[in-house]
């Protein structure tokens, strides 16, 4: 394993597991009956809040005048949006099982776009782990709209993170965490605000709780894109279904059925073993 993907190691497994319990906070804001519009802004604009005094004397204003930042700010929100709302109605697992054509389309596009490194190891590696995404969507004979919800938010978490790489040395890993909340506050506010619940302390703990795991969980994500590429860091993102699959038991009592399982065991073998590729071949 390169030097600088061992470096990017430890910060991208905690936001690997802080991104999961970020979303089932939201799942469980969304079974008490909030809507993913409210939970999906909340999420940006306090997110924005709390980061902000951290970082304003790093963050020039004509960050926000490249239209680049609002492009990444729009794929993360529509990734998050999507996300909340597949998880209103599909176990935690499932949901992530499905999101993850989000490493293979990061790969692709940072391969086309970016001139990253081609390996057609990886490429059989990521066909693969497609195939578990099918077991778990089961498209034409068992795939529920949330299921579709949550392919598209792995469409544009995989956009996001070739979008993340490439902007990587636009600015310090801070400034562009509060780009992305801000723009995604901006851009939500308008779906948000109408969708505002009755606050109640259970409902504003959790809100709490979505909005600090989806932070710390991108602000760690911006830090190890910055230390290695996204064609090496991209199967760490299966380390996820981990974290999902035991939230979705421990927190919600679901355990995946026996198809939905072995697609999550092919997801996670793919990934794994895509580690253990060497020098990208």
């Amino acid at each position: 394993m390169h030097r600088d993907t061992l470096r990017a190691l430890p910060l991208m497994l905690l936001a690997m597991a802080s991104i999961p319990a970020g979303d089932a906070a939201g799942k469980l804001m969304g079974e008490a009956g909030v809507a993913p519009f409210f939970t999906a802004w909340s999420r940006f604009a306090l997110g924005a809040v709390l980061l902000l005094p951290f970082v304003l004397h790093l963050t020039p204003l004509r960050l926000f005048l490249d239209w680049r930042v609002w492009l990444r700010g729009l794929l993360i929100a529509g990734g998050i949006l999507s996300i909340l709302t597949a998880l209103r109605t599909e176990p935690i697992a499932n949901v992530f099982g499905a999101f993850f054509v989000g490493p293979m389309v990061a790969y692709l596009l940072s391969v086309w776009l970016l001139r990253e490194t081609f390996s057609t190891t990886r490429v059989a590696l990521l066909a693969v782990g497609f195939a578990g995404v099918v077991l778990v969507v089961k498209p034409g004979f068992g795939m529920t709209p949330g299921l579709g919800f949550a392919v598209l938010a792995g469409l544009f978490y995989g956009a996001y993170l070739t979008a993340s790489r490439w902007l990587a040395e636009l600015a310090r890993p801070r400034a562009m965490l509060i780009s992305q909340l801000v723009v995604g506050a901006l851009v939500l506010a308008p779906l948000g605000l109408p969708a505002v619940p009755e606050i109640t302390p259970r409902i504003g703990a959790l809100t709490l709780a979505s909005a600090m795991g989806s932070m710390l969980g991108n602000l760690c994500l911006i830090l190890a894109l910055r230390m290695a590429p996204a064609t090496r860091l991209a199967p760490f993102v299966y380390t996820q279904l981990i974290a999902a699959t035991a939230l979705g038991w421990t927190v919600f009592g679901v355990w995946p059925d026996a198809l939905t399982l072995a697609g999550l065991a092919v997801l996670l073998a793919s990934g794994l073993a895509t580690l253990a590729l060497r020098g990208g071949r």
